[in-house]
């Protein structure tokens, strides 16, 4: 570049002044310039001829300047085109995982269509269309869009939080980006730990590194109350390998302030504790011998279960099942992970079964069961879509405060006022009196005799929760 910039000022040099080149020549050899020491005809006559070369002079100047031109245009475009390839060649890097359902024609045009209706954000799809879709497959180049697409559904059909409302209106994604956070540090060391086989990610500082390391900057800076959460870092990586960073960002703050995350990393980590107690209530409802086999050799979900809530399955499992699970997501938050979780135990139950000591059940759990075939986890991802487990998430939660409250002998009086310990109890007792005519009715249709769901709600279920509590009382 500076080459041709010296040859375009020498070029421009001769032009301006054509006889400096000669006067040069003739001082280097030794003589004295040509106008000097001629007479008044002779210089008139040189500079009769100076004056007719300056049309001449003109058009030169003007061909080197469209020559420069188009030379600086020529650099721009392939600076262009080199960035071009480098962002094709890590979308290709990013994407490159095996998919778990394959999106069919059929199923890309729909998506395509949702896609491409103008004012998109601003319209409310059919959800059951939504949802028909996400079950038949997601085209991959295009998950991240659509993602971004389920998101902006959700916020349509609910109230968006104050806070996630205060996020929209304060400092911008560059603007986080240049602030310190104390948790610099440990976001760094785990920056290694993250998806370490992963090329995009593999590379020391690299591309991968440094966005995900600004990502998590950024929200450790927009969220000070958690901070930074080991685990974090994958969920942050998977936004990653499908859109950009800036839009990763904003996925991210979704998924933790609406759709349900952000709880699970505070530090007190009391609804992780919470999610290990509904989920092994879930296993006792749903897969009673499998819970029973593993409550033999005294394995609570706390020793598997952990990182499938804190990485969505990202830290174990390959990347196309994760994909899927990101899917469910998007579509029914934090919901999900409950349900591929109970769906992935009961699914594979008789091999777990066939194990009888902890070690081995655990080791069976963490790693065997992460590399089955995609056949299986394709039927574990369609069992998710059909399941619901709200009422019951609802109830356990409730259940959990009480009897903490009872087995602790810790009355919540003791931190809390008496106004708010009654809202406490009135919402508990709303909770579990709706969740009593819920089962009733589904009672009723099914023409059971009463007595069993009383039988079976207030007597089996009451005492395995009161089992279940002295267990989550005694690990924390």
């Amino acid at each position: 570049m500076f080459s041709i910039w010296q040859d375009f000022t020498t070029k421009m040099a001769c032009i301006v002044d054509p006889c400096s080149a000669s006067k040069d020549e003739s001082r280097r050899n030794g003589g004295a310039p040509l106008a000097e020491g001629v007479g008044p005809e002779a210089r008139v006559a040189v500079e009769g001829r100076g004056s007719r070369r300056w049309p001449a002079a003109r058009e030169r100047w003007k061909k080197a300047i469209l020559q420069q031109i188009l030379l600086l245009r020529m650099e721009r475009e392939n600076q262009k085109l080199q960035a071009s390839e480098s962002h094709l060649k890590n979308k290709r890097l990013k994407l490159d995982y095996e998919e778990i359902t394959p999106c069919l024609k059929e199923v890309t045009l729909v998506w395509e269509q949702m896609l491409g209706t103008p004012g998109r954000a601003k319209v409310q799809f059919d959800m059951e269309k939504i949802h028909s879709a996400v079950w038949q497959g997601v085209p991959r180049p295009r998950r991240g869009e659509i993602w971004k697409f389920l998101s902006e559904q959700h916020l349509l059909r609910h109230r968006v939080s104050s806070r996630s409302t205060a996020r929209e209106r304060e400092t911008p994604y560059k603007d986080l980006l240049g602030q310190l956070t104390s948790q610099q540090h440990a976001i760094l060391i785990d920056l290694g730990r993250t998806f370490p086989t992963h090329p995009y990610f593999s590379a020391k500082l690299g591309t991968g590194q440094l966005s995900l390391y600004n990502l998590l900057k950024a929200y450790s800076v927009l969220d000070p109350e958690v901070g930074y959460c080991q685990g974090l870092s994958f969920v942050a990586g998977v936004l990653l390998l499908h859109m950009d960073e800036e839009e990763a960002f904003d996925m991210l703050a979704f998924l933790m302030y609406d759709m349900g995350l952000r709880k699970q990393y505070r530090p007190d980590m009391i609804i992780l504790q919470i999610q290990m107690y509904q989920l092994s209530r879930l296993l006792h409802d749903y897969h009673r011998e499998l819970y029973s086999h593993l409550e033999k050799h005294e394995i609570g979900p706390s020793l598997y279960a952990t990182p499938w809530f804190l990485t969505a399955f990202a830290s174990h499992f390959p990347m196309g099942f994760v994909a899927r699970v990101f899917d469910m997501l998007f579509l029914q938050g934090s919901e999900a992970i409950f349900k591929v979780a109970l769906s992935l135990l009961g699914s594979h139950k008789p091999l777990i079964m066939q194990y009888n000591n902890l070690e081995a059940i655990v080791d069976f759990i963490k790693t065997t069961l992460p590399k089955l075939g995609l056949v299986q986890m394709e039927k574990t991802i369609n069992q998710v879509l059909e399941m619901d487990l709200s009422k019951q998430l609802q109830a356990y939660e409730v259940e959990y405060h009480v009897l903490q409250d009872q087995l602790l002998d810790t009355p919540a009086s003791t931190s809390l006022s008496q106004q708010q310990r009654m809202a406490q109890l009135e919402k508990a007792n709303r909770c579990l009196r709706q969740q009593n005519l819920d089962l009733l009715e589904e009672l009723q249709v099914s023409q059971l005799p009463s007595h069993h769901l009383t039988d079976t709600f207030l007597s089996g279920n009451r005492q395995f929760a009161v089992h279940q509590m002295r267990h989550f009382v005694y690990l924390s």
